[in-house]
């Protein structure tokens, strides 16, 4: 007996997964432009974001993500969902541009932690990885096939 599971990468709902609040000036006259994402997870986010080429920094409320000329500052708002404020040379184009990388590359880093737990399971529940592919799209088909108990 073969299960075959499937898991497309979330990278399709990128456009969907940012909403640009509004663009302003602080106080330094930089850009910042806020965005609203729907990661919640700071490790996958943290190491999303480092997919992206940003040097990343953590503490327990906040990560920072820099990259050439841009920065953005990551903190939980009521709900424990991230929110990204950008600034340096950056407009809400580019807001939403970088937003959609890390949401893709953020996407790749949920399916290999799911892949890893079913990996990890399997055998506990009988049964083992028969084979794994990596489609053109990043989807990912995994055969696990169930050990006989006789």
């Amino acid at each position: 007996m073969s299960i075959s599971i499937v898991l497309l990468p979330l990278a399709v709902a990128a456009v969907s997964a940012w909403q640009a609040s509004h663009q302003d000036t602080d106080a330094e006259g930089r850009t910042v432009c806020q965005v609203q994402t729907r990661m919640k997870d700071q490790e996958l986010l943290g190491a999303a974001l480092r997919d992206t080429q940003a040097d990343v920094s953590a503490s327990t409320d906040k990560l920072v993500a820099r990259w050439q000329g841009v920065e953005a500052e990551f903190r939980r708002d009521a709900q424990g969902i991230w929110q990204a404020n950008f600034t340096g040379n950056v407009d809400v184009g580019g807001a939403a541009a970088i937003v959609a990388a890390v949401d893709a590359a953020y996407g790749r880093q949920v399916q290999q932690a799911v892949l890893a737990k079913l990996r990890d399971r399997a055998p506990a529940a009988g049964m083992f990885v028969a084979s794994e592919t990596v489609e053109d799209d990043d989807s990912v088909t995994l055969v696990l096939d169930v050990r006989n108990s006789a």
